[in-house]
């Protein structure tokens, strides 16, 4: 896949994402990403790293120290004319060992360009459901 590779939809993008990840590929991962200053991933241990090359550093290293999988579900996705956000769970597997990380609360946004669509943000954090569940019981759901 060269850097030229146009994906029709965000949906082609994050499939390939996760089929890089799957694959330990940090050079297939990275033709991923949009090549813009202000591109941004958060990794679940809340490092923020800022522009493509920070971005990529990162990823070979977390695939020279780890093979990781993740089972990834979508909770919820919009989608514009050049902008799209996806809202996913995920479960992270660390090399052989069979025990489940996570869930993580993952947010991926997608801009279209020159090259079709490209990631232009990921974030990811670790889920407290359990706050959510209890701000769920205590807020009322009708705005006045």
């Amino acid at each position: 896949m060269s850097k030229t590779t146009t994906f029709a939809s965000p949906e082609d993008v994050e499939q390939t994402f996760y089929d890089a990840i799957a694959k330990g590929d940090a050079d297939l991962l990275i033709q991923l990403w949009a090549e813009d200053e202000e591109t941004l991933c958060v990794h679940p241990t809340g490092v923020r790293l800022i522009g493509i090359t920070p971005i990529r550093e990162s990823w070979r290293s977390i695939f020279t120290t780890a093979r990781i999988r993740m089972q990834a579900e979508t909770v919820a996705r919009w989608q514009g004319s050049i902008l799209a956000i996806h809202h996913l769970t995920e479960i992270l597997f660390v090399g052989d060992d069979p025990s489940p990380h996570g869930p993580l609360h993952v947010t991926h946004v997608y801009a279209r360009g020159a090259h079709g669509w490209r990631l232009v943000n990921r974030h990811a954090s670790a889920a407290d459901d359990s706050h959510q569940a209890m701000a769920d019981a205590t807020v009322p759901h009708t705005l006045h």
